[in-house]
């Protein structure tokens, strides 16, 4: 089976044997998907260590629970088998060869077991599994099963199971435990987010509809299974479960092939009354299509999407497959049809942060999805669109005027950071105090238009979004009479070891900037788009003399700064703390918390987090010239302890911008293997997708050289010694630029449907690109 519908090796994630203590983990990286779920890659036959996740991108529920979670979904996976009365699984079999493959070309999961039982009889199982793209609503698992050396009677049990839950609490221990992997998840606690509502086993389909408990969405299931060899077949009907049984007699050396086709719907999709009807005629149809049908709709889509996306690395392979790694995870995880969601913190691979959006999605996602996939980036933004409500909700809860977005949010847009850790042990007041995700959509929304040109975006959703921020900013900022300035106290910046901190800067250089770039565009449509600005004014009812304060208030933002050593203060009091310095690393080179820290207890020491200033350097290059950035970047390197995997991405960057070379690939292995090696330590929970997105800024923007600058693309790109080139392509402003970087020249290839011509910056030169010409410049 293998050979026929997988890609050659160049795009393999291998798990070669197994491992019970990295099971949750090789579930995580093997989670196929398609933006509209994603499935883990829990074994189909089952295993008490397994910790099995399907979700629905935007089906969240309350219940049972300490904040909103995106729920576990039912499982459509299980696919028990028994041999002459004896289970086959993991852990009453002898495995004799075990392997699987992540094709990251085409989106598909391959599986190949070998068992033996304790009768001696060995019995082979492949199987394929995928989430269509073509199909969205489209699950597939083929699979054989092959009788080595015996005759009998085989017995497979395709269920779906709608008895799932979330992990919800854990206990506090006094030291962090170690748990017999079979056990662990018996340690939490679950929170119940689905009630049973209807099941149904007909002649040629099984149906299963479940219902949250404090949100109206309803979750219905349709299944099929078909055998290519006579089977006696027994459809069940259970609470909350359905079962398709099939005794099938096999001949010693026989191999017999079946398909499982899952067709899942929600009332997000269509209305209540047609949901069932509409499930069970999308499952009759795949059913008429054959194999080869179903899985060549989904490689089209596949091929397109790494064709738009694709980066090629030359002369580093594992680069290259580590790169596509990171890339596929990014193109499984979001849905370009639906402007109501968004991606959480760990995509749909996992439970981690419970499906919760952070600041992750505009600053490291949002860029890869702007330039090789705009469509998808504009559905992001939507989603900001969408929830603006609860944005406005969320600042007059506490006493503010404007939008305030959360720092952790939902399908509601009001904030779901959770008050404690699951332990109970220690208090999260991020969702109080980690203001400056509101001024991080902005900036993904501006991002989006300078490089789009969507104008129809920005006039009929951006500028709401922009002015009603601008109003946030204006009633949290504080002025002190005594200095003559505005400031933001007691918040949290990126960096998130210090707490209740005053005037960050980054926190208030970007609510400055979010004020600045309201006041522009106000006076931008006042000359160009009067009549929708007049609108606009009067929804918002938004006077002259609040654009004025705009101006007024960003002009006098106290941002911290030592001009004599050109350092930027991460915040008010930073350089008076201890500076405690960082004196081991772990196996993977990163450093260690001292002797009695942890995440909580670094409030009075300078030791950070993850990148604050030097993300700030990173976002507005623009704003500092390069003997500030080396400087402050050689100042907070040898401080942070990237205890985020949002941070080696970043550092990777900056470090070619400071000429650290030495660093560079340090900092860009550890982010690009973050989940494949696990050097967090907490892949388990799901796919690290802000490390992935910045994994595609490295190679682009890092070694590419690639940033706007004033509305200009520039490039000054960096290779390693090691790599020959690298290539990539991004869409701008409706037109499509290739780039090859070598280490002597940067040749780019330029198109437009208009046949429209691009001046961009190359090597501190101004380059005109002759629509589809090549241009080579030389270093």
């Amino acid at each position: 089976m293998k050979f026929k519908v997988l890609s050659n090796k160049d795009w393999w994630i291998e798990e070669t044997n197994f491992d019970v203590n990295k099971i949750n983990l090789n579930e995580t990286i093997f989670t196929v998907g398609n933006g509209y779920l994603g499935t883990r890659a829990s074994l189909e036959e089952g295993h008490t260590a397994s910790r099995p996740g399907t979700f629905i991108n935007g089906i969240f529920d309350p219940h049972d629970a300490d904040v909103n979670s995106l729920v576990n979904a039912p499982d459509w996976l299980p696919n028990l088998i028994w041999v002459n009365g004896e289970r086959l699984c993991m852990q009453t079999c002898k495995i004799i060869e075990h392997r699987r493959i992540l094709d990251m070309k085409h989106g598909l999961l391959y599986r190949l077991t070998r068992f033996e039982n304790s009768r001696g009889l060995i019995t082979r199982y492949e199987s394929v599994r995928y989430a269509s793209f073509a199909d969205q609503h489209a699950l597939e698992l083929t699979f054989t099963l092959t009788a080595e050396n015996y005759s009998g009677e085989i017995t497979l049990i395709n269920t779906i199971d709608g008895h799932v839950f979330n992990l919800d609490r854990m206990p506090a221990y006094k030291e962090t435990p170690t748990f017999d992997p079979e056990v662990r998840w018996e340690k939490w606690t679950k929170s119940r987010h689905l009630k049973h509502v209807h099941t149904n086993a007909a002649d040629d389909y099984l149906y299963l509809e479940m219902q949250t408990i404090d949100r109206p969405y309803c979750l219905n299931y349709a299944m099929a299974v078909n055998f290519n060899t006579k089977a006696v077949i027994t459809l069940q009907a259970d609470f909350e479960k359905v079962h398709h049984i099939a005794k099938i007699k096999i001949q010693n050396g026989q191999t017999i092939q079946g398909e499982k086709l899952v067709s899942i719907f929600t009332n997000r999709d269509v209305s209540d009354a047609k949901l069932a009807d509409t499930c069970i005629a999308h499952l009759a149809t795949r059913k008429t299509l054959t194999f080869d049908e179903r899985l060549n709709a989904h490689k089209k889509i596949w091929e397109q999407k790494w064709t738009d996306s694709d980066c090629i690395i030359l002369n580093d392979t594992t680069a290259q497959k580590t790169l596509r790694f990171n890339l596929y995870q990014l193109l499984i995880c979001a849905n370009e049809h639906d402007e109501r969601v968004n991606i959480g913190a760990r995509s749909l691979s996992g439970e981690g942060y419970k499906g919760h959006v952070f600041w992750d999605t505009e600053i490291f996602l949002l860029p890869f999805y702007i330039y090789t996939q705009p469509k998808t980036a504009h559905a992001l933004l939507m989603y900001r669109y969408h929830t603006l409500k609860g944005a406005l909700a969320n600042a007059a809860a506490t006493n503010f005027s404007g939008a305030r977005y959360p720092w952790e949010a939902t399908d509601s847009g009001t904030e779901e950071t959770p008050k404690w850790t699951p332990d109970g042990k220690d208090r999260f007041w991020t969702g109080e105090e980690e203001i400056h995700v509101t001024a991080d959509v902005i900036y993904g929304v501006l991002t989006y238009y300078t490089a789009t040109q969507d104008l129809e975006f920005l006039l009929n959703y951006g500028t709401e979004i922009l002015f009603y921020t601008a109003r946030f900013w204006i009633s949290r900022l504080e002025y002190n009479q005594l200095a003559d300035r505005y400031e933001l106290n007691c918040v949290i910046g990126p960096d998130e070891f210090h707490e209740h901190i005053n005037n960050n800067a980054y926190t208030n250089r970007l609510a400055q900037w979010n004020l600045e770039r309201a006041y522009e565009i106000f006076h931008w449509l006042e000359k160009e788009h009067h009549q929708h600005l007049s609108s606009l004014q009067e929804k918002l009812k938004l006077s002259a003399t609040e654009v004025v304060a705009w101006q007024d208030f960003a002009r006098k933002i106290y941002i911290p700064y030592d001009a004599k050593k050109h350092l930027i203060e991460e915040f008010e009091g930073y350089f008076k703390l201890q500076d405690l310095p960082i004196t081991s690393q772990d196996e993977n080179g990163m450093p260690q918390y001292p002797t009695g820290r942890n995440h909580f207890n670094c409030n009075d020491i300078m030791l950070i987090k993850q990148a604050d200033v030097v993300m700030l350097l990173y976002i507005l290059p623009a704003e500092f010239d390069d003997q500030t950035k080396k400087i402050n970047y050689e100042f907070y390197e040898k401080r942070t302890l990237h205890k985020s995997s949002l941070s080696p991405s970043i550092y990777s960057i900056m470090a070619i911008e400071a000429n650290d070379t030495q660093k560079v690939m340090q900092y860009f292995k550890h982010a690009a293997n973050v989940d494949l090696v696990d050097n967090q330590g907490n892949a388990e929970w799901g796919i690290h997708i802000a490390s992935a997105g910045g994994i595609w800024q490295t190679l682009v923007f890092g070694f590419g050289g690639m940033r706007v600058k004033n509305g200009k693309l520039t490039f000054k790109p960096w290779l390693p010694q090691e790599w020959q080139q690298i290539k990539f392509k991004i869409q701008w402003q409706s037109g499509e630029l290739v780039v090859t970087v070598h280490h002597s020249q940067i040749e780019f290839l330029w198109t437009h449907p208009d046949m429209i011509n691009l001046e961009i910056e190359a090597l501190s030169k101004l380059v005109t690109l002759t629509n589809n010409q090549s241009k080579i410049i030389k270093k």
